[in-house]
């Protein structure tokens, strides 16, 4: 966000499963992108996670992941509609060498579901109209999952834009030992839960904005859905406005993990 153009201050407290998150945080007061909402929703994100994580380490956990364990790399990455315009946006400035070797990773992934019978499914859950259910969503998961199949960023083991990844990948960690993570289908992994998903929390305000479904599209068909839509990727609210429908979309997903 541009600090010469005039912002909005905020101080916020939001009720988590984790205990209360408290934060400062500033918008531009004009009309933005909705893309310019994601740093500080995945800010807001990370911090109600970190009140998870010390949950966790207080009681003597400690967290697996460690760089090169990329295991989860091969699962189904859901990415919301706005980080899909984001991403688009970092393979747009990479240099045209590098954008070239990644973009045929994207072809090589999208052939790879098509030969497995799964792109006719992932293809509906990424362009339909529809609202794909929990239900529906979970065999393709799996069999996804099956594939082993690395994401398309993923260069020797190691996410090649990782200050840029999607929420959902940010979310994702366990206290289980790695090596557990090998076979997420017939392991079971102790995960430190995300307090609210923020990944979730942009589709819905997506959805909120646009009068569509509440949308997270697999990460190999996201740069396509955003090229399709790249009329949209514009001004899509004032930034009050829309950090207020972000904050009521958390609001709504937090009260549905209530007990």
């Amino acid at each position: 966000m541009d600090a010469s153009t005039p912002h909005q201050s905020y101080n916020l407290d939001i009720q988590t499963p984790a205990g209360d998150l408290k934060a400062s945080v500033s918008v531009p007061s004009g009309f933005i992108p909705i893309t310019e909402i994601i740093p500080l929703m995945r800010s807001l994100g990370e911090q109600a996670h970190q009140l998870a994580i010390d949950n966790a380490t207080q009681t003597g956990a400690t967290i697996s992941c460690r760089k090169g364990c990329a295991a989860c790399c091969r699962m189904m990455i859901p990415v919301a509609p706005p980080e899909a315009f984001a991403l688009t946006t970092v393979v747009e400035a990479l240099p045209s060498l590098k954008k070239e070797r990644l973009l045929a990773r994207f072809q090589a992934a999208q052939k790879t579901l098509r030969e497995a019978g799964l792109e006719e499914g992932l293809e509906r859950l990424t362009f339909s109209d529809d609202q794909v259910t929990d239900e529906e969503l979970e065999p393709l998961n799996r069999a996804y999952y099956a594939l082993r199949m690395p994401c398309p960023f993923l260069e020797d083991e190691v996410c090649s834009i990782y200050d840029q990844r999607p929420s959902a990948c940010r979310e994702l960690l366990v206290t289980s030992p790695a090596e557990l993570c090998q076979d997420l289908i017939r392991n079971s992994v102790q995960l430190i839960p995300a307090p609210f998903r923020i990944g979730t929390v942009l589709s819905k305000l997506w959805a909120d904005c646009y009068q569509g479904p509440v949308r997270l599209i697999p990460l190999p068909f996201a740069l396509d859905w955003a090229k399709a839509r790249e009329n949209r990727n514009t001004r899509a609210g004032a930034g009050p406005e829309l950090l207020s429908r972000a904050l009521d979309a958390a609001a709504q997903f937090l009260q549905r993990q209530s007990p």
